[in-house]
């Protein structure tokens, strides 16, 4: 059984998420930053780097939310970066950032699904999500979307949470995800389920080898993992 945001509602599980980020969008990113303590702002940098030799000029954001790691983007130089998010919410905070930091001329903000992306095959030299891909309703078919899009040769870079196995991070990576992340989330964004969701979503999320063997199936090659912050996350690269 899928994990959902919202438990005792009847919607599929992309239909809670997009509530679920329309109901936070408001307080996601001071949320965003301060719970990681300003970690997933490096994380983005040092994902972006990873396609620095590659020069990719057509960059797709897949769950883009307000736009962070598609600003991130621009360090690369390219011509267009394309930020898709199903959160109308989440977008619209997006793109008043844009505006406001005048990147509306090379970041698209569009609301789309993960899962039916509306453009043609090999259109993108880069993939990147950061944080989206648990969220999706169907993995491997979200994954396979992407795969569709990139152009060969192309890259995929994906940040997503991971479960810490040493000890003491481990025990106090749990401790915080479940006790003290869910409260201060609740009481900023008022959202009950969202900060919760988070950590459920988090576990049942098949990171490491597992989400590897999963990119090789739907197509990707050479790929990689690479462990972030004693494991607390990971970056993700596949090869079209």
């Amino acid at each position: 059984m899928a994990v959902v945001p919202y438990k005792e509602q009847q919607g599929s599980k992309k239909e809670q998420v997009a509530e679920m980020f329309n109901n936070i969008s408001h307080k996601y990113d001071f949320l965003n930053h301060f719970l990681s303590l300003g970690i997933d702002i490096l994380w983005r940098k040092k994902a972006i780097r990873l396609l620095k030799a590659d020069k990719p000029k057509q960059i797709l954001d897949i769950a883009t939310g307000t736009g962070d790691f598609a600003i991130e983007a621009l360090a690369l130089n390219p011509d267009r970066v394309v930020g898709v998010d199903i959160s109308a919410g989440m977008l619209e905070v997006g793109k008043q950032k844009m505006k406001k930091k005048g990147y509306d001329n090379i970041i698209d903000m569009q609301l789309g699904d993960s899962e039916k992306l509306l453009f043609e095959d090999n259109t993108f030299d880069a993939v990147i999500v950061a944080f989206g891909v648990r969220n999706f309703e169907n993995l491997k078919k979200g994954l396979a979307d992407m795969h569709r899009v990139l152009k060969p040769g192309g890259k995929t870079v994906i940040i997503e949470f991971s479960k810490p196995k040493r000890f003491p991070m481990k025990q106090l990576y749990n401790f915080y995800f479940k006790s003290i992340l869910p409260i201060i989330g609740r009481i900023v964004s008022k959202d009950q389920a969202a900060y919760t969701y988070l950590p459920e979503s988090v576990g049942a999320f098949p990171d490491g080898q597992k989400f590897l063997d999963i990119l090789g199936e739907v197509g990707y090659k050479e790929t990689q993992c690479k462990p972030l912050t004693f494991g607390i996350s990971s970056i993700y690269i596949g090869q079209k």
